[in-house]
């Protein structure tokens, strides 16, 4: 993985018509954020369809990318996962059109999902364990399931705003205990 320099600069490079640093951004994100894209999908040619979208909003959004604001990788990571979800809810299924054993999900990564991870994940799971049981639930429901805010509250049986605290919560103590 390249450093966080670099994804900067052909961020920035990109936002000003590169294509040869939106090659080297790509290179260097595009096994990460398949990842992520497959994890929420579940099926390879949706999540390779979702990271197109990926990289089209990429492309068209990297003027908006400010750094030292944020992550490079965050920010990619986001759009990914954004991208992922909303193909995901345009590709659902009707709720007749599904058998009861397609309905149960299979929890664990994918052998492609965990080879494409990268070292990072050893960090985040300790990371992860460190954080509240409430507040990890939330954030790997939102973030790896695809639940929505309020299917959080839902499903959690909380209200609203207590879901968008506990993820927001979790979500700081994530990057305060990354950054160590």
């Amino acid at each position: 993985m390249s450093n966080r320099e670099d994804l900067e600069n052909w961020i920035a490079r990109s936002a000003l018509g590169s294509r040869s640093d939106f090659e080297k951004l790509y290179n260097a994100t595009s096994a990460k954020l398949f990842g992520i894209c497959l994890r929420i999908l579940n099926n390879r040619s949706e999540a390779e369809e979702a990271l197109q979208e990926t990289y089209i909003k990429v492309w068209n959004s990297s003027s908006k990318f400010t750094a030292g604001q944020a992550s490079p990788i965050s920010w990619l990571a986001a759009i990914a996962r954004n991208s992922s979800i909303d193909y995901y809810r345009r590709k659902k299924p009707e709720a007749g059109d599904i058998s009861e054993a397609e309905m149960i999900a299979d929890e664990a990564p994918s052998p492609e999902a965990n080879a494409l991870l990268s070292d990072d994940v050893g960090r985040l799971n300790v990371c992860m364990a460190e954080l509240d049981d409430r507040h990890a639930d939330a954030l790997k429901n939102v973030y790896l399931s695809g639940w929505t805010y309020v299917e959080a509250a839902e499903k959690l049986d909380i209200p609203l705003n207590t879901a968008k605290t506990w993820i927001r919560r979790g979500l700081i103590s994530l990057r305060d205990c990354l950054n160590r």
